[in-house]
């Protein structure tokens, strides 16, 4: 028996595009291709709706003036009446409640998918509103679990990328684009530059990894309201001439693809998708041993776990693999066979399409 394809609205009020809005463009893109209806409920002049647009996705633009939007609410509960949605997905605080309302008045299944790892502010909008909750890590799903989102209603869906997304038609053209040869070490990171991602970190490092490594450069990828302070720490520290600014670059596949291996002393972190773009570009990571970081960069296997917020930790971890070519090769290529196995863009989306499945069966929802 052929199963029916789906209609399904994700909500979004976020304006911007972060990891959160990526996880969720690709998700959709994924159900897409199967044949899925599928549907994005965002606000005006939000960054995802050109994305989703180019991709030949449907988008609605509500407007989600605040938590207590009842128009906004009106508005959404029926467009998923008229347009017949199966499932309503939500992301954000403002539209899990607002998308979440709007589902349970219309009668639809509704899943929320927590992208954070941080503390909860609205606990309704996960033990009350949506059927289901999906979490990015495990870390993440102990968390909800903690909070009292019971066991059986919280599952844990890793994002995925299209490592065939991340190849190049030739080399990598960073080097010589920064001047660099092609002999000298380069370490890559790729991260909007908020506190928490802990570039600090790596330029408070950089000296003593130079002492060891004296050829090494580093590529900041990445925009973000931490750049002035960066541009000045690393002036200070005598450095521009080896950690390169390149700011908000669209083309990560040859910025990791110039890289020996990639770097995120991040202090937060659900599950950390620049990880597993740079695994898919075979590269050895060296992350920081916080929140789901452990369950994407796998201690000794295909990378190195550090100390949050110590850069002795960070440059020892650096120094030792830079000094290992074997080392650094063999765990390249556990980071690709991870991504294949773990964290491909088809695996989330057959979890997520199982998932949603399952529990519009249980409603007795073919």
């Amino acid at each position: 028996m052929t199963e029916r394809l789906l209609t399904i609205a994700h909500t979004e009020s976020s304006l911007g595009w972060g990891g959160q809005e990526h996880r969720t463009f690709k998700e959709m893109v994924g159900l897409a291709k199967l044949g899925h209806r599928m549907m994005l409920v965002c606000q005006p002049g939000a960054k995802f709706a050109a994305r989703a647009r180019e991709a030949g996705l449907e988008v609605f633009e509500v407007r989600m003036r605040n938590g207590v939007d009842l128009a906004a609410v009106a508005r959404m509960a029926s467009l998923f009446r008229r347009e017949q949605v199966d499932v309503v997905n939500t992301h954000s605080g403002r539209d899990s409640i607002l998308g979440g309302l709007a589902g349970r008045l219309s009668g639809r299944l509704v899943v929320r998918t927590r992208h954070l790892a941080l503390p909860l502010t609205s606990r309704f909008t996960y033990t009350t509103l949506p059927h289901h909750v999906v979490s990015v890590s495990e870390h993440v799903r102990r968390y909800l679990m903690s909070e009292g989102v019971p066991a059986d209603r919280v599952s844990t869906i890793y994002t995925g990328i299209d490592p065939a997304a991340m190849q190049l038609d030739g080399p990598s053209t960073l080097r010589a684009e920064l001047d660099l040869p092609a002999d000298v070490p380069l370490v890559g990171t790729v991260a909007i530059l908020r506190m928490k991602k802990g570039h600090r970190f790596i330029v408070e490092a950089a000296p003593r990894i130079l002492a060891a490594c004296p050829d090494t450069h580093f590529v900041f990828a990445g925009d973000g309201p931490q750049m002035e302070n960066l541009r000045a720490q690393i002036a200070g520290a005598g450095l521009t001439a080896r950690i390169h600014l390149l700011g908000l670059r669209r083309d990560i596949a040859n910025v990791l693809a110039a890289c020996d291996l990639f770097l995120l002393p991040t202090e937060q972190e659900a599950l950390g998708t620049s990880y597993i773009e740079a695994m898919a570009m075979g590269l050895p990571v060296v992350g920081t041993d916080v929140d789901g970081v452990p369950e994407v960069v796998r201690q000794g296997e295909n990378g190195l776990l550090i100390r949050p917020g110590d850069a002795d930790s960070l440059a020892e971890a650096v120094i030792r693999l830079l000094s290992d070519d074997a080392l650094r090769l063999a765990m390249g290529q556990r980071s690709r066979a991870l991504v294949s196995s773990v964290f491909h863009v088809e695996t989330m989306c057959a979890a997520m399409l199982m998932l949603y499945r399952r529990l519009l069966a249980e409603r007795g929802a073919r």
